[in-house]
């Protein structure tokens, strides 16, 4: 069911955009972008940057530029004498690095370098507004500053950034292709999420038109071009999808579309984890430090003879 705040945009558009489509489709727009807070919504949120905290102290903050603004990565140095990879990790949607806080303990443990990067309006990124266009540029500014990424993973949002960053879906960014990847709870292709927004909205067909409109002016690419499930079956670089199939945010079909695209993707079904919890789960962190790891990879990274 609608909550209130949903119905009352619903009609409010509505009547918007009986008079102009193109103003209906703008707010939409705009209403799309617009990020949540970033205080802690519950004891829960709370206690996981407590927990995080003694973590994230390690870093060092990094500024990176994008085109309109600028974005915070936290740095993690490889451990002395580590010989694990250099790795990318970005957050989903509302969410932070600091909530990878697991994840990124145990890549330090087996030796790896980690940059983690808070989205626009995320953690301690300014603004209060995200596209998958600012994301992807986000990527790029990480990957010119850190001289490129042996791997990286993305957790719902920030897979699909990383395997559409790794399309080169944004006109005048290149592909920024690691030697891995890793999924985890990802959309693989952004209609869905469109499409989707616009019935919750219950937008006109021509408000619809503008909105996406505006999606594709910003990346000189159709919504369609952002199709994550198809850019790495091209690619053939070996990617790990960990999914549950009791997601409730992002389906489980996303999942078995990366599946089928490619035998280069390997599908592992991280079932009773839902959306959040299984980032941090340790059997997932387990599957991806394996995956990592993985001697032939090591090999075609030169960290091992």
């Amino acid at each position: 069911m609608a909550s209130f705040a949903t119905k009352v945009i619903r009609l409010s558009l509505k009547t918007v955009s009986a008079v102009s489509p193109e103003k209906a489709g703008r707010i939409a727009f705009r209403i799309f972008c617009r990020t949540p807070g970033r205080k802690p919504r519950n004891g829960k949120e709370k206690a996981l940057l407590r927990v995080a905290s003694p973590v994230m102290a390690r870093s060092r903050s990094v500024t990176l530029s994008i085109a309109g603004g600028w974005v915070i990565a936290r740095h993690f140095e490889r451990p002395a004498g580590g010989r694990g990879p250099r790795v990318l990790l970005v957050h989903g949607w509302g969410s932070r690095s600091d909530y990878l806080a697991v994840m990124i303990e145990a890549l330090l443990a087996a030796g790896s370098e980690v940059v983690a990067l808070d989205w626009p309006g995320h953690g301690a990124s300014p603004g209060r507004s995200l596209t998958l266009v600012q994301a992807v540029r986000a990527v790029d500014a990480a990957w010119r500053h850190f001289d490129g990424f042996d791997a990286a993973i993305g957790h719902s949002f920030g897979g699909a950034t990383l395997a559409c960053a790794a399309g080169a879906v944004v006109c005048d960014v290149p592909p920024r292709v690691p030697t891995r990847l890793v999924l985890i709870g990802a959309p693989s292709e952004m209609n869905w999420l469109v499409k989707g927004f616009g019935r919750m909205l219950g937008l006109a067909p021509a408000a619809q038109a503008v909105f996406e409109g505006m999606i594709e002016r910003l990346s000189g690419r159709r919504i369609d071009g952002f199709d994550g499930a198809r850019i790495l079956g091209a690619l053939r670089i070996p990617t790990l999808v960990i999914h549950a199939e009791d997601d409730k945010e992002v389906p489980a079909y996303h999942a078995r579309r990366y599946g089928d695209a490619g035998p280069n993707i390997d599908l592992h079904w991280a079932n009773g984890l839902g959306h959040r919890r299984i980032v941090s789960a340790q059997p997932v962190i387990e599957r991806v430090m394996a995956f990592l790891a993985d001697e032939a990879n090591q090999v075609r990274l030169g960290l091992i003879a």
